[in-house]
């Protein structure tokens, strides 16, 4: 009868290769934030247009890729965009079915932001004859990106844990790289749990980032609602 083995446990908590597996779901969860992002703010303001023509396509996008699994997104494409004449590597695959999914989240996360951020201020930008470009970064986006922090910073924690489906279309990331070493000495509980610690220690990591911004970002708003102190 096997039982747990520490020593091994640790070794594994330090095995270069496993590593590696944490630098590359990093990589992946930077890339799918930063390009989801950039994304979900073109989907967002096409989501928020007058217009039909641009706020129905975005309201498909948000709709068939929050309602489909990333897992069948990968899969397909990664196997099945090949048959189309698409073909991409295992990285690329996985980098456009990240961005793709999440950008459906993160566009939904700003427009409601945006749309949180009282109408009358704007108003009152637009009365001071202000130009467009300005009220939206001095005024709206301030107000909507502290709004959006900590549905933001819940879809990055959902994302990092989400990049271990990329190992499914072989992406050597760490759940990758732990099914390899367990098929390779079989201490499945071993190397499990000190995947288990990778990824608590990255979302604990993560969370303190976020904290930190709320905290910030808090700050700020309450230096800007305090009253002022009558003098006498």
């Amino acid at each position: 009868m096997s039982y747990f083995d520490p020593a091994a446990f640790v070794d594994y908590l330090f095995n270069r290769f496993l590593l590696g597996g944490v630098l590359v779901t990093i990589g992946l969860t930077v890339a799918g934030v930063l390009g989801g992002l950039v994304l979900g703010m073109v989907i967002a303001l096409m989501r928020m247009s007058a217009s039909r023509s641009l706020s129905i396509p975005a309201k498909i996008y948000i709709w068939f890729f929050r309602g489909t699994p990333l897992l069948i997104q990968l899969v397909v494409i990664y196997t099945g965009l090949p048959q189309l004449g698409l073909k991409f590597g295992v990285i690329g695959s996985a980098l456009i079915g990240l961005i793709l999914h999440e950008a459906a989240y993160l566009a939904e996360i700003i427009r409601s932001g945006f749309m949180a951020v009282p109408q009358g201020q704007r108003e009152a930008a637009w009365a001071l004859s202000i130009p467009k470009a300005t009220i939206f970064w001095r005024v709206t986006l301030p107000q909507a990106f502290r709004l959006m922090i900590p549905p933001f910073g819940n879809s990055v924690n959902s994302l990092l844990k989400a990049t271990s489906l990329t190992s499914v279309i072989s992406v050597e990331e760490i759940m990758r790289r732990s099914d390899m070493l367990m098929q390779e000495h079989f201490q499945i509980l071993e190397v499990f749990a000190a995947a288990t610690v990778y990824y608590l220690i990255l979302v604990s990591v993560w969370d303190l980032v976020q904290q930190r911004l709320e905290r910030h970002f808090g700050r700020s708003v309450a230096r800007e609602t305090k009253p002022a102190t009558v003098q006498h």
